[in-house]
């Protein structure tokens, strides 16, 4: 499987790309960082953020596109830039009918690392062991990216067996309150 992982922001929107399927060794296709200038106006820095992420879909042609879920921080201007940012990667991936899924930091965290409350150090650290690199991606925010594929493609066999048993216990009850009514 072929996950793009995006860690939204509006100055600095990680990407990174990694190819593989759980219990197997992962390996990263590309890593970088889609910038806009702080001092643009905001449409302009979206459209920006958009043609950067929709150069990525091109190249890379993931199967999947794994997006940080934006959570509440103090700061409202930075979490309001950081929701901006990932509906428009929802909006590109959507768009292409690639299908999004969403993880929360710690969820991130735990998968590639052990703990959710893991710092940056240790994901980069850890990202860089589980994709056989030299040194972890600079900036941070491109390891975070790397990290939110690796955390898809080993979550995602869990994830769907979840959504499997649940249709077919929806289905059967389904079937057995039809048969109550006859």
């Amino acid at each position: 499987m072929r996950v793009l992982g995006v860690d939204p922001g509006l100055t600095r929107c990680g990407v990174g790309v990694v190819d593989g399927v759980a219990g197997r060794p992962l390996t990263m296709i590309g890593v970088g960082v889609v910038r806009t200038p702080a001092d643009a106006d905001l449409g302009s820095r979206l459209v920006a953020v958009e043609a950067g992420l929709e150069r990525w879909l091109d190249e890379y042609r993931p199967e999947r596109v794994a997006v940080e879920r934006v959570f509440s921080q103090h700061n409202v201007s930075t979490v309001m830039g950081t929701a901006q940012a990932s509906a428009v990667a929802i909006l590109c991936a959507s768009r292409r009918g690639i299908p999004v899924v969403l993880h929360t930091p710690s969820e991130v965290k735990a998968a590639v690392t052990g703990t959710g409350r893991a710092d940056k150090a240790q994901v980069g650290a850890m990202v860089t062991r589980l994709l056989r690199l030299d040194a972890p991606p600079k900036p941070a925010d491109a390891a975070d990216a790397l990290a939110l594929a690796i955390c898809h493609i080993w979550r995602a066999p869990a994830q769907n067996r979840l959504q499997r048993a649940v249709a077919e216990h929806a289905a059967a009850r389904r079937s057995s309150s039809k048969g109550r009514t006859a």
